[in-house]
């Protein structure tokens, strides 16, 4: 038997160990297959999936930045009849907890995404992309405003049989403000933090260099607002947190564990080490191991504890 008993339960979302995938960083899970037994994974969460195919934005959509890296892919994906026929056979096929993330641009997106993804087609939880504008309420974003945050949360909650998961973006003034309103509309657990709005200036062109003009940030350069996120939201919800932002190492997954993350997932390290979920994992288990913890839960939230 294992020293550590690496299981964690988000509140029906139970996983074999702690390590997820980031999603829009993983594919669907094959594309990593050759390089990472996904078995040994927590779970993957696929590509963001919204009702209609898009082809995403014009090029150029990334651009490496110091510490970081800049996307502006723009949510293209095979649309929700594709996905389910041609991609969710193959990702049923895997030993390993299946996370689908899904976006839309209107309550009635989220509602119709809720209806038709449920436990019956082998899905483990549903993460709610609320970073995108809500184009029939005038183009504002739902991860910005706790009311239209807390809207979209409660449709997917009323509307599907699975675990609900709410991504929150770090583009706002307060982020404890914005949990609690997932909190209140359902989410079973939060994952945080999605990335930072960011640019970069072409000096030949001097012009923007994403096709898109802003970008997502992510990378380690945002490492720092992302374990200051988790720790203020493990104050005010009382949900798991699922860690995410720069984690390159089991050093940064450690970090967000014990600023209060139940689980953590690896994103734009996958891009420059493949291997990297399980070379965390194994870091994590010796960490805890070390620590003397008969569960990797006991380091939850350890950074709050007082002497």
């Amino acid at each position: 038997m294992p020293k550590v008993d690496m299981t964690v339960d988000l509140k029906g979302l139970k996983l074999r160990n702690p390590l997820l995938t980031a999603s829009g960083t993983y594919g669907f899970g094959e594309e990593y297959a050759a390089f990472v037994p996904l078995e040994q994974l927590g779970g993957i969460t696929v590509k963001g999936i919204t009702p209609e195919r898009r082809l995403g934005n014009p090029a150029p959509r990334l651009r490496e930045t110091p510490a970081g890296l800049l996307n502006a892919v723009g949510l293209q994906n095979p649309g929700l009849r594709a996905f389910k026929e041609e991609y969710l056979p193959r990702l049923r096929r895997m030993d390993t907890a299946v996370i689908v993330n899904i976006s839309g641009f209107s309550p009635e997106d989220f509602k119709l995404m809720a209806q038709e993804l449920t436990s019956g087609l082998g899905i483990a939880a549903l993460e709610v992309n609320i970073s995108c504008p809500n184009v029939a309420h005038g183009g504002i974003f739902f991860g910005t405003d706790p009311a239209s945050a807390e809207e979209v949360l409660a449709i997917v909650r009323q509307n599907t049989d699975l675990p609900v998961i709410a991504k929150l973006s770090p583009n706002v003034t307060d982020i404890k403000v914005m949990a609690e309103a997932v909190v209140r509309g359902g989410a079973d657990a939060i994952s945080l933090i999605n990335t930072l709005i960011g640019m970069s200036i072409d000096l030949d062109t001097q012009r923007p260099f994403l096709g898109n003009k802003t970008g997502g940030l992510s990378g380690p350069a945002v490492r720092p607002i992302a374990v200051r996120m988790v720790y203020e939201v493990y104050t005010v919800v009382d949900v798991p947190i699922i860690g995410m932002g720069g984690i390159m190492c089991w050093q940064d997954a450690v970090e967000f564990i014990l600023a209060g993350a139940s689980a953590i997932s690896v994103g734009t390290a996958n891009f420059s080490n493949p291997k990297a979920p399980i070379e965390i994992l194994y870091g994590l288990e010796r960490y805890a191991e070390k620590n003397g913890c008969r569960s990797v839960r006991d380091l939850v939230g350890r950074a709050h504890k007082k002497d």
